[in-house]
């Protein structure tokens, strides 16, 4: 199996266990809020619907522009051969604000936003069938938040997001 590969699959593994978590939720429970400030678990999927969209669009977009050569092809950043870990530790407040674009915006159903999450599992096992091993290393777009990323931090970012939230909904139930 491919690097690549193995990234995604990460990504489908982290997808698949926020997805199972999120389906024991009723409607009603997933519209609760702690606090006002708080997402539900709504929201909270809605987000990851956003930012894995926003991030699979951008990968795609500058991995073609560089192969035109429309875009710079580098390998050299400040966050050269960091995991993902070091660099949301390096890059991230505690309480961190989302990018607009990511943010929770039109509401709705937990269960619509369930399966839109999901059909980006598609999307991405394309991008991943477009996308090379040597290309993995070369400089993507930048994350709103934590700036220069390659390929495959991008790739790891995506499943350590899901996981992130899936913290997050773990508490909610908790709550």
């Amino acid at each position: 199996m491919s690097k690549v590969s193995d990234l995604i699959a990460d990504v489908k593994l982290a997808r698949e266990q926020y997805l199972s978590y999120a389906s024991k939720f009723s409607e009603e429970e997933a519209s609760w809020k702690p606090s006002p400030e708080k997402w539900n678990l709504i929201e909270i999927t809605e987000h990851l619907y956003w930012a894995e969209h926003g991030g699979i669009l951008g990968m795609w977009r500058t991995l073609y522009a560089i192969r035109d050569g429309k875009h710079e092809k580098t390998v050299e950043s400040k966050f050269k051969n960091f995991t993902i870990q070091q660099i949301i530790d390096q890059t991230w407040q505690p309480k961190e604000k989302v990018p607009a674009v990511a943010a929770p915006r039109m509401g709705g159903t937990l269960v619509f936003w369930r399966h839109a999450l999901a059909s980006l599992q598609a999307i991405l096992n394309s991008f991943g069938n477009d996308l090379k091993d040597e290309e993995l290393r070369i400089q993507a777009h930048p994350h709103p938040i934590s700036g220069p990323m390659d390929f495959q931090q991008r790739l790891e970012f995506l499943a350590f997001h899901l996981r992130r939230h899936h913290g997050q909904a773990n508490e909610l139930r908790k709550a």
